[in-house]
């Protein structure tokens, strides 16, 4: 059995797409700043890089959200259902 899928403009507008895009840009530019940070910078947050791990906690939910809509995409009601 295929899943019903849905038009285009419907699976553009679904939050999840738009939390886990942003989430996962996020986190990619965090990450980023993380693996190039200096000494410096590590030594200003008492040597935790906090950048690589937010960053990579950021990217782990984004790519989580894009999961869910991959994997569970939202099927509106039939027309005649709606109120």
């Amino acid at each position: 059995m295929d899943k019903p899928q849905l038009p285009a403009k419907a699976r553009l507008f679904d939050v999840r797409l738009v939390i886990g895009g942003l989430f996962t840009v996020y986190g990619l530019v965090l990450t980023g700043a993380g693996i190039a940070a200096s000494d410096r910078d590590l030594d200003k947050a008492q040597g935790i890089n906090i950048n690589l791990w937010a960053g990579l906690g950021m990217l782990a939910l984004g790519l989580g959200f894009l999961l869910w809509l991959r994997l569970r995409p939202a099927v509106p009601p039939p027309p005649g259902e709606r109120d």
